[in-house]
């Protein structure tokens, strides 16, 4: 007996003494993986063969173990099979619709499987033979595109979607997928449309639509004309562009209230159920955040490919409180593959969002910056590393568009929102129960500070900073550009920025090791110039402005330290001497600041007799000695450079499309075929 036949679930036994009998549809499966053609002496062959429980495990274990000479000689049957798949897909009959979509899975997954190292061309024309292959795949993408927009069963248009998911994952690096070419040629944008446009479809097929979306999207994106980014990039229909899958998707994420309880079981008692538990209480009761990349990647395609989607972002809606439902623990060893787990029916099938006049108003923007300050928080294994960099890629990119800068900065437009802080040693877990309402920046501005303090560890997530300061630089030209004058608590800011100078100074050599935290340092320095040589422009009052002084005064030392370290390395030959020198420039005017007000604090303190001067004696002293003191200004700070994918992110999103690409495919074998349900559905039709 073959290896084959010996797998659990294939035979059937009869009695002990006699010989285990095959399933008539494994017999079938035989006789199209022998040289002869299956019909000649069956002309029913294929109509029968569809009325037949599938058995995938067979069929796929039958395609992975056939030989090179047996390819060829058996490739007009497996030919015949693609061919009849397809036919199959057009009848009344539902039972064979559902066979056909299973026994097209199993063909795919296959004969990847086998050809791993075949090329594209290849296993096209193993699958349906090349000279019919365009043919072949025009008739496949009409049939499944008919029975996603139809009117049909709801679990049709589910397994449609997964097959869709199965064919777009069989290679690691989708873009080495050849058969996506006729996906390409024969488009489904507008059947994914037409089911994220629609309330009902989008309730129970808006995850898989998405993520497929997302998935075309990225099929060699950057090596040629891309149907799928062009056809995003234009569509301005609200419907279409709604917030509702993509904000109940992420809006799933929060699942636990925002009144967080001081007591910490609290804190991780409350679950909801998009994803099964994604904040769970470990030993050291951190939070512990189960990230989708998948839809993260989809936010983000929508946001950088589709300026339209900033007015989708920024619609109001009724906050939605999130129903609780009881979750079993969560097992040490996730049984569903990190970033592939779709929401739950009953969270997604709900299109009316609660009116009550009590609850205040949210948008996805809200939510996007709740679930960012959750995903943001855990950096330590790559799934949250790369989660955490998509979220603040989005934000870079809403930061540089003028659109979404005009409604986070309006002051007509207040919101509260609810950001979630890291539990740390040296502050108290505070419950904001009057969290202020101010506009969506402060927000923003919140977020990228609680960053800022909360990541100054061994593993330091550099490329993670870099982003958080050149986002916090891109709202402040705005602000300088439109002369808005946010009222914000900008000391928080400036004492974040100058710990984080600290933590460089502090660990240069473990740092430079790995990292030029002189660039970083560049950034953090000419933020501050950007308030010394511009904040009169948007800088809420003159006070604002003494404190600046202040801040840089009092905290002289770390700005001394970074001078001498910087010219230091300037000094020397070494590799960061370039890097190091630009630093020493940036530094004239905050240590001109410095040398000018430190001798007159000093005085001031001597004349009156006194050993510590108090906040309000120093700004004293700052406010009567503005005159005297002497600036250059220095160019190009109000510049920025654009984001761009390509070149400096392409990597990172082929790989991140790799990982989903990997883990959807799990997930699509796990769980897209289950038969039972589905014959059960049919089982009634003639």
């Amino acid at each position: 007996m073959s290896q084959v036949e010996k797998k659990a679930g294939l035979l059937r036994r009869t009695s002990s003494s006699k010989k285990p009998l095959k399933e008539k549809v494994v017999l079938m499966y035989d006789e199209i993986f022998a040289k002869e053609n299956p019909a000649k002496n069956n002309p029913r062959f294929w109509d029968e063969l569809f009325l037949m429980k599938v058995n995938l495990e067979y069929l796929e274990s039958k395609l992975e173990s056939v030989d090179g000479e047996e390819v060829q000689r058996i490739q007009d049957n497996i030919n015949s099979l693609f061919h009849h798949c397809v036919q199959a897909l057009g009848e009344e009959h539902q039972i064979k619709v559902v066979n056909a979509l299973q026994t097209l899975c199993a063909l795919f997954r296959g004969v990847h499987q086998k050809n791993k190292s075949a090329s594209g061309f290849d296993i096209i024309n193993m699958l349906m033979g090349f000279d019919k292959a365009e043919q072949r795949m025009k008739d496949l993408m009409e049939r499944l595109d008919s029975l996603l927009c139809g009117d049909g069963s709801e679990s049709l248009k589910s397994l449609c979607l997964k097959l869709l998911l199965c064919l777009v994952t069989v290679t690691d690096n989708i873009s080495q997928n050849t058969i996506l070419e006729y996906v390409m040629i024969n488009s489904i944008f507008e059947a994914i449309l037409q089911i994220l446009s629609d309330v009902s479809s989008r309730g129970q097929h808006g995850y898989d639509a998405v993520v497929l979306l997302a998935l075309l999207v990225n099929y060699r994106k950057y090596e040629s004309v891309n149907p799928y980014i062009v056809k995003l990039s234009i569509v301005d229909d609200e419907p279409t562009l709604d917030v509702s899958i993509l904000s109940l998707t992420v809006s799933s994420y929060l699942q636990y209230k925002d009144k967080e309880e001081e007591n910490q079981g609290g804190f991780f008692s409350t679950l909801t159920s998009m994803v099964g538990s994604m904040f769970i209480a470990d030993a050291d009761e951190k939070l512990s955040v189960q990230t989708n990349e998948a839809i993260l990647l989809a936010l983000y395609e929508a946001v950088h490919l589709n300026r339209n989607f900033i007015t989708v972002l920024a619609q109001s809606h009724p906050e939605i409180d999130i129903a609780v439902t009881p979750t079993t623990p969560t097992p040490t060893t996730p049984t569903t593959p990190l970033g592939t787990t779709p929401p739950s029916l009953d969270m997604m099938n709900n299109p009316e969002l609660p009116l009550d006049p009590n609850l205040q108003t949210s948008n996805l923007l809200i939510t996007f910056l709740k679930y960012a300050s959750i995903v943001m928080q855990d950096t330590k294994d790559e799934h949250r590393l790369n989660s955490a960099r998509l979220c603040l890629i989005i934000l870079t990119c809403i930061a540089e568009d003028q659109y979404a800068d005009a409604f986070l900065h309006d002051d007509n437009m207040n919101f509260r929102v609810n950001l979630h802080r890291m539990p740390m040693r040296h502050r108290k877990k505070a419950v904001d129960k009057n969290i202020p309402s101010r506009p969506l920046v402060c927000a923003v501005l919140d977020l990228m500070v609680e960053f800022i303090v909360t990541h100054m560890m061994k593993d330091f997530p550099m490329d993670l900073y870099l982003r958080c300061v050149q986002i916090i630089h891109k709202l402040l030209c705005y602000q300088k550009k439109c002369r808005i004058r946010l009222h914000y608590t900008w000391r928080e800011l400036w004492s974040a920025l100058i710990n984080l100078l600290k933590f460089l100074l502090s660990n240069e050599t473990t740092l430079l090791a790995k990292h030029n935290i002189f660039h970083l340092a560049l950034l953090v320095v000419n933020l501050f110039n950007m308030f010394i040589t511009y904040g009169d422009t948007f800088l809420p009052t003159s006070n604002s402005y003494d404190e600046l002084y202040y801040e840089i005064v009092r905290m002289h030392q770390v700005f001394d330290n970074l001078y001498c370290m910087v010219l230091r390395v300037s000094t020397n030959t070494g590799q960061w001497k370039e890097a190091a020198s630009k630093v020493t420039h940036a530094l004239v005017n905050v240590r001109a600041i410095i040398n000018h007000f430190n001798p007159k604090i000093e005085s001031y303190a001597a004349v009156n007799h006194i050993s510590q001067l108090s906040e309000e004696q120093v700004l004293e002293v700052v406010r009567s000695n503005y005159d005297t003191l002497t600036l250059k200004l220095q160019d190009g700070l109000d510049q920025f450079e654009r984001y761009s994918e390509q070149p400096k992110e392409a990597a990172f999103f082929k790989e991140l499309v790799r990982s989903i690409s990997l883990n959807v495919r799990k997930n699509v074998s796990l769980n897209t075929l289950s038969q039972d349900v589905l014959l059960k559905e049919f089982s009634t039709i003639s």
